[in-house]
Order: C-alpha cells, then structure tokens, then sequence
C-alpha cells in the first residue's frame, strides 16, 4: 500500500487555524477512502497536492450559501467548509455509501456549516437558491450547466473546478451558457506560485 503524502508546508497557511481539521479529513480519507470507493489505490502520494489543497485554493470563491454537485469523498465541500467556517455548505450526492462517508466525517469534524442531501443534482427542489454551485470532476461543462443553474438566486455565481481543458469546455458549452443566461463566463487559473498544481476554475455569473 502507497504512503500518504507528506503535508506539503503550504497547507497551514491556506487553512490556518482550521488546520488540525484539515489533517483529521486528510488522514481519516488516507485510511477508509479506497476501501470505500472514494478514492483511487494510486492517489495517496498525491492526496494532499492533487485532492486536498487542490480543493482548498478554491475555498475564497465561495460566498453565503454554498451547494457542492456531486460532492463524493467530500472534494471540494468538505475541504471548503473546513476552510470557511462563514460559509453554509450543502453537498449533493446521490451515492447513499458517499452519503454515509459525508455524514460521517461532518459529525466526527464538528462541521455544523454543512448539510448533506442525498439526490441528484437535476432532481434537487428546493425554495432556496444557492449564492455559488462548485463541483469537481463531475462531468463536462455542457452537461453540468443545466444541473446547477437553476439551483442559483439571480447573480448567482457558478465556479467549477475543472482540468487542462477548461476553455475547450466553454467552447463546447455554448449553447448550455447562452439558455440558462450566463455571463462573464470564464477561466481562473488558481495557485500559481503556491501549489505544485495549479487549479482551473470556471466561473460565470447567471442572470435569471
């Protein structure tokens, strides 16, 4: 079995005093995440560069009331809401094992900014409409416009974490982005400087 990697030293300064929760999720992630399915057997070397700060770098992004698509082992939700305690985090996911996992690690966190909803994205009713919708490696850009949306109050905005291909997937979507009335649609390359990996970030603001 791969050794988890060594907390890179950047990692305290993006989490500051929240840092000790940060390692209780990272190690508890190490331990039961491929067991569990929510992680792949080759990712512990690169769990803290590739998943956890990866994550991170995205938490001053989100604002108010923040809904996580597809939130799995809790990437970017959970490592946000250990971020920023000011945010009200709501991470969607429909696997009722990853469900289980999320439950879990808020309780054994003290997480009490974050609520978990078990259902997918495209059958989420709600009166509340979201300040900000992230998601991470969930599926292509196109395909998750129609999903996150309309979770948004009008001037919401939408910051998906995304990889090399970003700006190819904004091409592709343009037909998604001029329906569902986004604007200043965009990449945000974040990390440069600070992380072995820098994070690529779509983000657009809807318009109702």
């Amino acid at each position: 079995m791969s050794a988890l990697e060594a907390e890179p030293e950047v990692a305290a300064s993006l989490f500051g005093d929240r840092i000790d929760i940060a390692r209780a999720f990272t190690t508890s992630l190490a331990a039961q995440g491929e067991e569990r399915g929510l992680i792949g057997p080759l990712e512990l070397p690169r769990l803290w560069t590739r998943h956890v700060l990866n994550s991170a770098i995205a938490a001053p992004l989100v604002h108010g009331s923040t809904a996580d698509i597809g939130s799995g082992a809790g990437l970017p939700g959970l490592v946000i809401a250990i971020a920023r305690p000011d945010v009200k985090l709501t991470l969607i996911e429909p696997m009722e094992r990853r469900v289980t996992w999320l439950n879990e690690q808020v309780a054994e966190l003290g997480l009490d900014n974050v609520t978990v909803l078990r259902a997918r994205a495209e059958d989420v009713r709600t009166s509340e409409k979201f300040d900000v919708v992230t998601a991470r490696a969930v599926s292509a850009l196109r395909t998750l416009i129609p999903f996150t949306a309309p979770l948004l109050r009008d001037g919401g905005e939408i910051a998906l974490l995304k990889g090399k291909n970003a700006e190819a997937e904004i091409d592709a979507a343009a037909k998604q982005i001029k329906k569902f009335k986004l604007s200043d649609v965009r990449v945000e390359v974040l990390g440069e400087g600070i992380l072995a990996e820098t994070t690529r970030v779509v983000r657009a603001v809807v318009r109702g």
